[in-house]
């Protein structure tokens, strides 16, 4: 399944940027791509801009791998909980309150690339069990309803576009 396949029902009209990042990327093929691709890209930053923002108000290199893991999480939970049948409407999170709180700049680039490597093995081996029938399945996040394979392409299309951001506005 690739993320063209997806139809707009699917995701809210928020979330289109993300899906349009993979194209013809398949689900599983999109997430292990961007693993070693993200590791390596924040590996190679240097370190005199770890800390750095382009704009007063900005998250720092830091902060965008926290967030990244954090907001991995969050899918990941609302795809468990979808994958399971659970119809429970679920609230948003509001990202910038988690990153204030996420003390990401008390620690290394190496330690959060760590935990997001780990966090995305956990990823890709929770969407390896997922059949076809599971992955369709969906439920109320936020402001919308979104299917568990949209949950999925919505992590690596989330990774991709702050990578971009990364890209072209702080380095």
């Amino acid at each position: 399944m690739k993320a063209a396949d997806l139809n707009d029902t699917e995701y809210i009209p928020y979330f289109q940027t993300y899906i349009n990042k993979l194209g013809d990327l398949v689900l599983l093929d999109s997430l292990e791509d961007g693993l070693e691709k993200t590791i390596n890209f924040f590996q190679s930053i240097p370190e005199d801009k770890h800390e750095y923002r382009y704009a007063e108000g900005k998250w720092t290199i830091k902060e965008i791998i926290n967030h990244l893991i954090d907001s991995e999480r969050v899918f990941c939970y609302r795809a468990l909980r979808f994958s399971r049948n659970d119809t429970t409407p679920l609230s948003g999170f509001d990202h910038d309150d988690y990153v204030l709180n996420s003390n990401a700049n008390k620690r290394t680039v190496k330690a959060l690339l760590e935990e997001y490597s780990l966090i995305r093995q956990a990823t890709i081996k929770m969407f390896q069990t997922f059949d076809s029938s599971v992955l369709k399945l969906k439920g109320q996040a936020g402001s919308g309803t979104v299917s568990v394979r949209a949950l999925g392409f919505l992590i690596a299309g989330h990774e991709k576009h702050h990578c971009q951001i990364v890209e072209e506005r702080y380095l």
